[in-house]
């Protein structure tokens, strides 16, 4: 297989399936020692109507949901996301931020070759930490611990850097049929969509493998 296997995974940092979604790419992963693989993250928005400054996490889980399915709301995923023990912590949560500068900053960590840290560090720093990933400050701060430089990243934040190629490519995630995430796209050829299980998402890396050998 020429060059690397390609998976690009579309996300979004405040979704808690798309934090367990990783966890399990990372586990389906560990199948595929010896295969050069290449994981792009790309950029999705649960809701592109949350303002630039967020939004009160109550309240806004209460208008979206209601109280009385609010009460049982994070059930299923602490049930999935038990076995491997993704570490979530949803009373440390006040906000529900805009996203849209978490992606530049994924988008930026691209070309350091940065991007599972920094996907990894943004879902760990609001899911556990319960950090305000809209704000530009937190953002430094969290590329800095995932080892980009945080002034740089600061200086980017506040400019309008890639934030129409940002926006654009939210949209096209959705001209392309997207309605859910996590959405893994293998070898940008097939697609598997929600937080499967790592043993599915590696039966589906080698049945791409395997579809990309017999051409």
């Amino acid at each position: 297989m020429p060059g690397p296997f390609v998976i690009d995974v579309i996300s979004d940092v405040i979704c808690p399936w798309c934090f367990l979604g990783k966890r399990r790419l990372d586990a389906a992963l560990a199948e595929f020692e010896d295969l050069e693989i290449l994981v792009r993250w790309r950029p999705f928005m649960l809701d592109p109507t949350i303002p630039a400054d967020g939004l009160d996490r109550q309240d806004y889980l209460l208008s979206k949901f209601g109280p009385e399915r609010l009460k049982t709301l994070h059930d299923p995923i602490i049930e999935a996301a038990r076995d491997l023990a993704v570490p979530y912590n949803f009373d440390a949560i006040t906000r529900t931020p805009n996203t849209l500068d978490a992606h530049r900053l994924i988008r930026w960590s691209h070309t350091a070759d940065r991007q599972n840290q920094v996907a990894e560090q943004l879902f760990t720093a609001y899911w556990n930490e319960g950090r305000d990933i809209g704000q530009h400050a937190e953002l430094a701060r969290i590329a800095g611990e995932a080892g980009l430089n945080p002034a740089q990243i600061a200086e980017l934040l506040a400019s309008d850097q890639d934030v129409e190629s940002t926006r654009t490519e939210i949209a096209h995630a959705t001209q392309i049929g997207v309605t859910g995430v996590p959405t893994f796209i293998l070898a940008q050829r097939f697609a598997l969509q929600g937080a499967q299980t790592p043993e599915v998402i590696a039966d589906a890396i080698q049945r791409t493998i395997d579809a990309d050998s017999n051409e």
